[in-house]
């Protein structure tokens, strides 16, 4: 069964897509759709990652309150530094942060969450996956920021995900 249907609720969601985007339930979108539910699946297969093992559920939501906190917070702190560039020039850089996490889930959650924070860029990932180059928006102190980023986010995607 698994070989037929690799991802179910994926093959379902095109074929319910199909049908949305055709505006129509004919007979001949309903063959399309249900081809491209069933064959799209599987011959994607191959490119879809391994599955995730989630070792800490609660780790998730604890992780998901600080990343809005930190998103308020950074967003508070840009737009003083962009009001208020006239008075103090924001102090940008560029900064390498060691990683620890080497699962591929958990890299792609740290970039998402680097990518929601306002203030950081992910800019490059050594191909080792040992470091991590941010660009940041406003950087005061350069070795209290590696400490947060490690502690605040690093660490709970490793208790989640390794």
């Amino acid at each position: 069964m698994n070989r037929l249907f690799p991802a179910p609720l994926l093959s379902l969601s095109l074929f319910v897509l199909w049908l949305l985007l055709n505006l129509s339930v004919s007979p001949g979108n309903l063959l399309l759709g249900a081809a491209l539910g069933l064959l799209a699946p599987i011959l994607m297969a191959p490119l879809r990652p391994q599955h995730a093992h989630v070792r800490r559920p609660l780790a998730i939501a604890r992780l998901i309150a600080r990343v809005g906190i930190d998103v308020i917070h950074s967003n508070l702190l840009v737009a003083r530094g962009v009001l208020f560039a006239g008075s103090r020039q924001p102090r940008s850089a560029f900064v390498h942060i060691p990683l620890a996490l080497r699962d591929a889930h958990g890299l792609a959650a740290l970039s998402m969450i680097t990518t929601v924070v306002p203030g950081t860029v992910w800019s490059e990932l050594a191909l080792d996956r040992s470091v991590l180059l941010l660009h940041v928006f406003d950087l005061e102190d350069e070795a209290a920021f590696i400490e947060h980023f490690k502690h605040t986010y690093e660490r709970p995607l490793m208790e989640i995900f390794e």
